[in-house]
């Protein structure tokens, strides 16, 4: 079952036209997982899933139940729920859930990849096996799987989309710390805004294992969108089964890398990156960082200012946030140092400092550490509290626009959303 939409932009009439046609593939339902993106995305998720719902509601759906991908992201709220899908509450037959990555019995084994296949995805620098547990709601007796997700440049994995909402998106919390590990020791700027690489390697042999036990007919729905002062639907790519997965993906990439970078003259000396309300902590507001790591984007001790007055703190989740006040942002080199002397140190956090922090170098022998650029937040973290995890620090309140409107300077609305690189690398 295939059916590309493209639009500029895609419409919601075009959208239901291709529901209408997955659902009459279906023929009759009676119980449906829809698993999509979290409360960090903003995209057209409501679009999509409150007419799939509709369509086979008509056609006789006893149960649709919906899962967010959330990673380690905190759970959403049911009104986040609603606005996400575009579903409320009280409608008949729906069962919203959270993944809980924590919780092992919301969790099923898999299989394991094996140490030597790792080994080789990241160049020798990380030699273990990696088992597979994924929330269990994938091999309940569901009639069909939709997965509902988007496509943008990605720090971790070149774009998101495609088998990404499964791997790391409703993985266990062992599997997405040894998955961004693995990223991290990669790197951003070779990682990002690329659609093959290691890191997908890694995604598609798990999620490929996945697969083949999962007894429900499966379907992705692969967004591509533009974000500007609201979200303007650009394509879906519906495909079906694991090589569905993939060819989707592929065409989701190829429009992507054509809306979502953005190409500068010359180095950038201070970027602001303006964070919106759908990143509310540190952790998802980083983005603001990884985007601006092409090599070359910024000139060598530039700066990137994540600006986000309405964020309190680095992770909602009090244990996450509590290693990452003890660890603090350094570069790659300091973290493995570090990981040497605490080998049981959460992964996923040591992989976020590093990509929060970017490039730089770190001597053992003497303590010194250097940086190609400065990251500053100008949030409502108290400035002692930015100071003690290694990152500098603004008054948000002084931060004003007309301020940064210089040509070494770029303010990005939406901040944390576009991938920046140099026009002489243009394609």
């Amino acid at each position: 079952m295939t059916v590309y939409l493209e639009g500029d932009p895609l419409t919601e009439e075009k959208i239901k036209e291709g529901l209408s046609k997955l659902v009459e593939d279906l023929g009759k339902v009676k119980k449906v997982l829809v698993v999509h993106t979290d409360y960090t995305r903003v995209d057209f998720t409501h679009l999509v899933a409150k007419n799939l719902y509709r369509f086979l509601l008509e056609r006789g759906l006893k149960e649709f139940h919906t899962l967010n991908a959330s990673g380690t992201h905190r759970t959403m709220k049911i009104e986040e729920f609603e606005k996400k899908l575009g579903i409320s509450r009280n409608e008949r037959r729906v069962f919203f859930h959270n993944h809980e990555f924590f919780n092992p019995e919301a969790l099923a084994f898999v299989g394991t990849l094996p140490a030597g296949f790792v080994s080789e995805m990241t160049e020798g620098d990380l030699e273990e096996e990696i088992p597979i547990k994924v929330n269990r709601l994938l091999f309940e007796d569901f009639d069909a799987i939709f997965f509902i997700n988007g496509t943008v440049p990605h720090e971790s994995t070149g774009f998101s989309g495609g088998l990404k909402i499964v791997i790391p998106g409703i993985a266990s919390t062992e599997v997405v710390d040894t998955f961004h590990w693995a990223a991290v020791l990669m790197g951003i700027p070779k990682l990002i805004g690329t659609v093959d690489n290691p890191a997908r390697k890694i995604i598609n042999r798990a999620s490929e294992m996945i697969f083949e036990k999962i007894k429900a007919r499966s379907f992705t729905l692969n967004m591509v969108y533009e974000e500007e002062e609201e979200v303007i639907p650009r394509a879906l790519y519906i495909d079906e089964g694991y090589e569905g997965f993939l060819r989707a993906y592929e065409k989701a990439c190829e429009l992507s890398s054509q809306l979502h970078v953005k190409y500068i003259d010359r180095p950038l000396r201070r970027a602001v990156q303006v964070i919106g309300e759908e990143y509310d902590e540190v952790w998802t507001a980083g983005k603001g960082s990884y985007k601006l790591q092409r090599p070359g984007v910024m000139a060598k001790g530039g700066q990137i200012i994540i600006y986000a007055p309405h964020i309190k703190r680095f992770h909602s989740n009090p244990q996450m946030d509590k290693w990452i006040r003890e660890i603090g942002y350094h570069c790659k080199d300091y973290v493995k140092w570090y990981l040497k002397k605490h080998p049981d140190f959460n992964k996923n956090v040591a992989a976020h400092v590093i990509n929060v922090r970017g490039a730089g170098t770190f001597d053992p022998e003497t303590g010194k550490e250097e940086f190609e650029f400065d990251v500053i937040l100008a949030t409502s973290i108290p400035e002692d509290e930015c100071r003690a995890v290694n990152l500098g620090y603004m008054d948000p309140s002084k931060i004003k626009k007309e301020d940064f409107m210089d040509e070494d300077s770029l303010w990005i609305v939406p901040g944390g959303k576009y991938l920046y690189d140099l026009k002489e690398r243009r394609g």
